[in-house]
């Protein structure tokens, strides 16, 4: 073993050892990165490279568009558009058996489209969505469950910042990543309806029908909805924008329709701001951090020797993935989705390169093996959002909620392993 080996190992015993105590990972893997690369480089390429990294993440115009995005789902929270949402769906599917939990599933597709945040989606609709199924009778285990599980949609439906990050980790083009992420979003939907209509029809009661006219006069709260799908993911998808100008104009739109609605004045507006900028910093942080990490992974050449490793079990292709997804799905248990991104994407995606997969269609894989370490134990950030937002609601409740929707997820990141067509299809079809 070489003396560039044994500085990787312990490099990530140090960086396990920070994260352990509670140092953020961005920090972490910044003090890993610069420390480990003065080990083999020298404390003046190290020092370098850290005042040339941060000001090189800053001005990259690929993670421009993350505090835009960040931005449009801030203002889209603050102007109640969540609301709006899961009346509409309500309005629509709320006779059914199990109608709130379906339309909870919907709304939280809805702002998913427009948030970008899995956290943001769970805490937006455990205020609007769970008083009323508790109203309606539906035990908190299910109704938790349908609102953490509906909460990791804003991780996979575009527009998402964290396949923005994976696309700036790996240099892949993001708007390709984000048309990729519709039809495993839209299938994760539908697999989710119906989890959720085989328990509740069980134990929920339905709503009284309403008239047609009604439920036409609820979609007019959700005009802004549509309109701002169409703008970020419809101008992506013609080619007529790019990400970056897709989420400046996301971001400006959402405002205008909160400012134009009366509910963003300029109190409203400056919390909104402040709010993105801190969310928007800490991320900044991370990619910094990653990017410190990644210069002290290349001087110790881990990836190559890890893709070597591995490549020279031959094992084949689609059992090498089965370990790296397994590794991922375990390593969900005790890192958050952030964290793992930046982090072992970096490590393993040269080896899911030599193997021969696409890049594109590896990140929505990957990204779904994420999104189950947002509401699996014991980090479930999910879970943990929703626990501090309704106080009552007991943690190993919300567990046992979520575990039917871990099971469909399951079932979908293998068919969509088996069978790439599906996540290519449509980014295939891009101008």
């Amino acid at each position: 073993m070489s003396e560039a080996d044994l500085i990787a190992i312990g490099g990530f015993v140090v960086l396990f050892g920070l994260m352990a105590l509670r140092v953020p990972v961005g920090i972490a893997m910044g003090i890993v990165g610069v420390g480990g690369f003065a080990q083999i480089a020298g404390w003046g390429p190290a020092l370098n490279q850290l005042a040339i990294s941060p000001l090189r993440t800053l001005t990259d115009y690929n993670t421009s568009l993350i505090p835009m995005f960040i931005l449009m789902g801030v203002f889209a929270t603050r102007s109640g558009i969540s609301s709006e949402l899961f009346g509409a769906a309500r309005a629509w599917v709320g006779h059914l058996r199990g109608g709130l939990g379906l339309a909870t599933i919907s709304a939280c597709a809805g702002f998913a489209a427009i948030s970008g945040s899995s956290v943001a989606t769970a805490a937006t609709m455990s205020k609007v969505a769970l008083p009323e199924m508790r109203s309606a009778g539906y035990r908190d285990e299910l109704a938790t469950g349908v609102i953490a599980s509906g909460g990791t949609l804003g991780i996979l439906i575009p527009p998402s910042v964290v396949l923005a990050i994976y696309g700036y980790i790996t240099q892949q083009d993001i708007g390709t990543l984000f048309i990729a992420g519709v039809v495993p979003g839209i299938l994760a939907v539908f697999m989710y309806l119906a989890v959720v209509w085989l328990i509740a029809r069980r134990q929920a009661q339905s709503a009284p029908r309403i008239s047609y006219r009604e439920r036409f006069v609820a979609l007019r709260g959700i005009w802004a909805v549509i309109l701002l799908f169409i703008a970020v993911v419809g101008g992506i998808y013609a080619g007529v924008v790019t990400p970056t100008e897709a989420a400046a104009a996301g971001a400006f739109l959402t405002g205008l329709i909160g400012v134009l609605r009366g509910r963003l004045g300029l109190k409203e507006l400056r919390i909104s701001l402040v709010e993105a900028l801190r969310t928007a910093v800490s991320i900044y942080t991370i990619l910094i951090g990653a990017m410190l990490f990644s210069y002290f992974l290349a001087i110790t050449q881990t990836p190559q020797k890890i893709t070597a490793w591995l490549t020279g079990l031959d094992l084949g292709a689609y059992p090498t993935l089965a370990l790296i997804l397994l590794f991922f799905l375990f390593m969900g248990c005790i890192l958050d989705a952030m964290a793992m991104i930046v982090l072992l994407v970096p490590i393993v995606f040269p080896v899911v390169m030599a193997l021969g997969f696409d890049p594109i269609w590896f990140g929505i894989i990957i990204v779904m093996t994420v999104e189950l370490g947002m509401i699996t134990p014991p980090i479930g950030m999910n879970v943990y959002v929703i626990n501090a937002v309704i106080r009552d609601a007991k943690l190993t409740t919300i567990f046992r909620g979520v575990m039917p929707f871990v099971g469909v997820d399951i079932l979908r990141l293998i068919l969509l392993a088996a069978i790439p067509a599906i996540t290519l299809w449509l980014p295939n079809t891009m101008n």
